[in-house]
C-alpha cells in the first residue's frame, strides 16, 4: 500500500513529506493510504541506461503520475509500450521487487 502525508487540519495531501504542511503551516499530520489511481501527466522513454543496473530494462518509461488524491509523484510506467503511452491515460498503482526484497512503486496502464 502506498501512504502519503495528509494534513491533520487542512487535510491536503503532502508529497514529498515535509514537517509543515504549504497550504496551512500545520505541523500536525498522519500517513493515509493512496487510492493507488491516477493518470499521466508526463512522461519520457528513456533509450540509454545510466547505469548498469538499468541495461536490462531499456528502452523504459519514466513518468510523472498525478494520483486522485492530487500529488504528483515520478515514477516507471511498466507493461506499456512506448508508443502506446497517452497524455491523461489512466494507471494504477504496482509495486515491482528490485533486490533484497526491496519494493518500488510503479504503474501500469488501468485496465478498461
Amino acid at each position: 500500500m502506498l501512504r502519503f502525508q495528509r494534513c491533520g487540519d487542512c487535510a491536503s495531501w503532502r508529497f514529498l513529506p515535509r514537517y509543515m504542511c504549504a497550504h496551512c503551516g500545520s505541523a500536525d499530520y498522519a500517513w493515509a493510504p493512496s487510492s493507488g489511481r491516477g493518470r499521466i501527466f508526463s512522461w519520457t522513454v528513456t533509450y540509454q541506461p545510466f547505469h548498469p543496473a538499468f541495461a536490462r530494462d531499456i528502452p523504459y518509461i519514466a513518468a510523472l503520475v498525478e494520483l486522485e488524491e492530487g500529488v504528483r509523484m515520478a515514477t516507471r510506467l511498466l507493461d506499456c509500450p512506448p508508443d502506446a503511452v497517452k497524455l491523461d491515460m489512466p494507471v494504477t498503482l504496482v509495486f515491482k521487487e528490485i533486490d533484497d526484497g526491496f519494493k518500488l512503486p510503479c504503474f501500469r496502464p488501468a485496465k478498461a
